[in-house]
């Protein structure tokens, strides 16, 4: 199979099959999509060359696993946000990405003078005290680029879905 063009990639009847067999995961094991192709009834090969296809076209994003947080005893949720010297953002927010506590970290756009935030970086902990340790770390990281910043916690757990396929 050839790379498809971004703009005109357009899954067939065996791509929407293997969508919809994903939709709430890949299945548990050392050898997932082993067991996704033998599910299907395709060659495992296949499977793989599609699943990569969709992903060099923009169809999915990405294949990662997702940690159940809250059973991992990982219970504080910080969303730590950044007022970042503009000229020093983005690679400053390659670092803070890099960190082995932070699960995503993204520029955003500024909207003064109400949120005068422009980078964003996820923290987990058992507590807290643990995010806040962490939230010290990335400040001391970003040094004197940084001007302030603020740690939003969530107030409840939100189960996020991707898109899904009706039947």
């Amino acid at each position: 199979m050839t790379a498809p063009d971004k703009d005109s990639y357009q899954p067939d009847a065996v791509d929407r099959r293997i969508i919809r067999a994903t939709q709430q995961g890949l299945p548990p094991g050392v050898r997932p999509y082993r067991v996704l192709a033998r599910s299907l009834d395709l060659p495992v090969d296949e499977v793989m060359q599609r699943l990569q296809r969709m992903l060099d076209s923009g169809a999915i994003r990405r294949i990662a696993a997702i940690p159940q947080h809250y059973a991992l005893g990982i219970r504080a949720n910080g969303m730590s946000v950044w007022d970042v010297d503009d000229a020093r953002v983005d690679a400053l927010g390659r670092e803070v990405g890099m960190l082995p506590f932070v699960s995503h970290a993204y520029r955003r756009p500024r909207h003064p003078p109400i949120w005068p935030y422009n980078l964003f970086a996820m923290v987990h902990g058992r507590s807290r005290q643990e995010v806040e340790a962490k939230v010290a770390e990335i400040a001391r990281l970003l040094g004197d680029a940084c001007r302030g910043h603020e740690v939003l916690y969530s107030s409840r757990l939100l189960k996020k879905t991707g898109l899904r396929l009706a039947g």
